[in-house]
């Protein structure tokens, strides 16, 4: 009969829905738990401040939790600060941060490993290992660009893995490349580059994901591309860090206007 028929699909329908409901549970504890965990491997910014005076953390994730970190360390009197950029984004790239921010707390702790090339070097070599013991081939890792500064000397060491580095005085901008090889599984893998240079007083240093710089908006919906992220620094180093932040977090909001944040973003800056 109809009314049968009617009350059996009604049934079959609330089933569903239920299965449907546990199941957005599931992933919303999932999520939950992971954000648990990220928050307790990302160093309060308060330690940053008790470090670096004159300083900031742009952190967006594109979701609750992200691919994206930042870190920071003080180990014989030099300053350790790094923006990572770990494969994926949300819950998944969340779990690779928590194993790459692992390793360079044990590159630090474990090894009392100071150079930041060094650091990257047994970070790699950590992170392979945990890797390895999957039954899987994992290929996640991360990208990263790692400074230490030493106040006492006004020296800066610049080491990353595919995150360059800008140093803005005045007018003028440079970069520093990073190599061209990640931390984690690399066929053409090598030992990483250290970079050490004195900076003059009031230089502004800059690490960063490539979440900004590819981000699409505008009024063509088209990458805002690293030749505006620069051009957006060197107009506003003159101004305090945390003014600098207010503006490319406002920067960053008015170029995405209503399309998708495409991924997490992350930027340090500090001024030496």
């Amino acid at each position: 009969m109809l009314e049968d028929k009617v009350t059996e699909r009604t049934h079959e329908l609330k089933n569903a829905f239920f299965q449907i409901e546990e199941k957005n549970l599931e992933i919303t504890d999932s999520i939950s738990y992971a954000l648990r965990i990220q928050r307790a491997i990302l160093p309060p910014l308060s330690d940053f401040d008790k470090l670096m005076s004159d300083q900031f953390v742009l952190y967006k994730p594109k979701d609750i939790v992200a691919g994206d970190f930042y870190w920071f360390n003080e180990i014989e009197g030099k300053y350790l600060f790094a923006v990572g950029d770990c494969t994926g984004h949300g819950v998944p790239g969340a779990m690779v941060s928590v194993v790459c921010v692992g390793a360079l707390n044990r590159s630090i702790r474990e090894f009392g490993l100071s150079k930041p090339s060094d650091i990257l070097d047994k970070t790699r070599e950590l992170v392979l290992e945990t890797f390895e013991k999957s039954e899987e081939d994992v290929k996640d890792g991360m990208d990263i660009s790692l400074c230490s500064w030493d106040e006492r000397t006004g020296e800066l060491e610049f080491s990353g893995a595919n995150n360059n580095l800008y140093l803005v005085k005045g007018s003028e901008i440079s970069e520093i490349k990073a190599d061209k090889q990640p931390i984690g599984k690399y066929e053409y893998a090598k030992p990483f580059v250290n970079h050490a240079m004195k900076l003059e007083k009031d230089t502004c240093v800059y690490i960063f994901s490539d979440g900004f710089a590819d981000q699409f908006g505008g009024e063509k919906g088209k990458k805002m591309k690293y030749k505006a992220f620069r051009e957006l620094l060197v107009q506003n180093m003159a101004l305090p860090m945390s003014v600098q932040l207010k503006e490319l977090d406002e920067k960053f909001d008015n170029w995405k206007g209503e399309f998708e944040q495409v991924d997490d973003v992350c930027v340090i800056g500090v001024r030496v």
